[in-house]
């Protein structure tokens, strides 16, 4: 079967030279040429093109002036709205300017004049990558339809159900207990089903009974008279009187002690109740959407929660699955919290990197999205760049599930075992480069490659045998 045709784009003074690339790449591409390095001239090329082929070597050989123009134009081409991936063409023993182009969003670079079948390879990989991208941007924006429910993102069929689901619950004034584990986003569903309601309108009043005294959960509730209790000043409504003609949300029910069950449970049957200290009813019509990550029927068995209550909640059950149940949804939510993130912290931070999108996808998120959200919110904050790189991400996230600690990805575990190799050489020969090339049967040009693709620096000379946190930003090894 043929390959897809791929559109390179070859930016390069040297005609010869870009002339020779184009006819030796091979019938599996389509390469234009263009000369001219300024950004409005080949806006074109660019819009047109699955790849760009960016030779730096060519005009960084004269002087800086021409050194800062190439290294401009590849600023200006990764900071398109939408661009394609750049592969820069650069000099093998200039370290500098292959970190440079790195840092400022190439997606890999090959040394010039290039190894064909690498270059080929590389090519294909970054065309790989720029149609999952455009596949991911087109997912994005029909999400905003099918895989949006308000304030709710999935693109999952366990969430599609979910907010099937909701939209039919939402405009019928029924009582709907939320089921989920702590961060998945049980408050958010509820304000969804709020807003597809006929009481959108009016307010929705949010409580959380956790970690509260009775007598507070009380006073909060049902409000009080004045002159009730010592510093009851003034007549105080609740949460209850305040959601009248509206919604009220009771966050973690389970905890709602057994001494107010009965109280509350009035309120659901006969939408009455009086305040604190009065001896005044109260009338109210508010529906009631309540949520908890307990066993409420496990707690009914215990008598820890009233069986009556119970069934007056639970007309319909949602249930809220946790974010390591939708893995296909994992990096959907974690590209919008990175573009909140950016606008919020008016940062520049426009992508995550491959090892970075490996590492949320493996991770097992016992905080669900709310953990997601702080892990990104994080990232965001200590980047330096465009780019979200693992090294930016908690210990426990770039190391996979905190269950299962000793677990990496495949890439990860050969990436290591070539740092170790690569390093271990280096330091038995002095860190002389044609000496550990010899010794390990690699190119010299291929082991500067490796070097910079695998962070290692001069100063771990004398570090000890497993390197520590990688600084230089790395590249997936083929």
């Amino acid at each position: 079967m043929r390959n897809q045709t791929i559109r390179v784009c070859l930016l390069s003074q040297d005609s010869g030279l870009a002339k020779l690339i184009a006819s030796v790449l091979g019938e599996d591409f389509e390469t234009r040429l263009a000369g001219e390095l300024q950004f409005p001239a080949i806006t074109d090329l660019v819009e047109w093109c699955d790849v760009v082929l960016l030779d730096l070597r060519t005009v960084s050989v004269e002087n800086q002036a021409d050194h800062e123009k190439g290294m401009q134009l590849l600023d200006e081409i990764v900071q398109a709205p939408t661009h394609p991936p750049v592969v820069a063409l650069c000099d093998a023993d200039d370290r500098h300017m292959l970190l440079g182009v790195m840092e400022r969003g190439a997606f890999d670079s090959a040394e010039n004049p290039p190894n064909v079948l690498e270059l080929r390879l590389i090519l294909r990989r970054a065309y790989k990558f720029f149609a999952a991208e455009n596949e991911l941007n087109r997912l994005r924006k029909t999400s905003r339809e099918a895989g949006r429910l308000h304030e709710l993102l999935g693109a999952s069929t366990t969430m599609q159900e979910l907010f099937a689901l909701a939209q039919k619950v939402g405009p019928c004034d029924v009582n709907v207990l939320i089921t989920g584990e702590t961060g998945t986003g049980k408050e958010l569903l509820a304000r969804a089903i709020h807003q597809l309601s006929p009481r959108c309108a009016r307010p929705l009043v949010a409580f959380s009974c956790v970690n509260l005294p009775e007598t507070l959960i009380e006073d909060e509730l049902f409000g009080h008279e004045r002159g009730a209790f010592t510093g009851a000043l003034a007549c105080r409504r609740g949460r209850i009187e305040a959601a009248d003609q509206g919604t009220l949300f009771m966050d973690e029910i389970g905890d709602l002690s057994l001494g107010l069950q009965p109280k509350f449970l009035r309120v659901l049957q006969q939408r009455t109740f009086e305040r604190l200290g009065g001896n005044t009813t109260v009338n109210v019509n508010v529906r009631l959407i309540s949520a908890t990550h307990h066993d409420l029927p496990e707690m009914v068995k215990k008598e820890k929660f009233r069986e009556d209550l119970y069934y007056r909640l639970n007309v319909v059950q949602m249930r809220l699955p946790a974010l390591r149940e939708r893995r296909e949804d994992i990096l959907l939510l974690a590209r919008h919290f990175l573009q909140r993130s950016s606008e919020q912290f008016k940062k520049n931070t426009k992508r995550f990197s491959r090892l970075a999108m490996s590492a949320l996808e493996e991770y097992n998120w016992p905080g669900n999205v709310r953990e997601l959200e702080n892990v990104v919110q994080r990232a965001v904050v200590l980047a330096e760049g465009q780019t979200v790189d693992s090294w930016y991400l908690p210990a426990n996230v770039q190391g996979g599930s905190q269950s299962l600690p000793t677990i990496r990805s495949y890439e990860e575990e050969v990436r290591q075992f070539k740092r170790r190799l690569v390093l271990r050489t280096l330091r038995e020969c002095g860190w002389r480069k044609a000496e550990s090339a010899r010794s390990l049967n690699v190119a010299r040009g291929y082991l500067h490659r490796l070097i910079n693709q695998l962070g290692i620096r001069e100063t771990e000379g004398a570090a000890p045998a497993e390197p520590p946190d990688v600084i230089v930003p790395p590249r997936r090894i083929m």
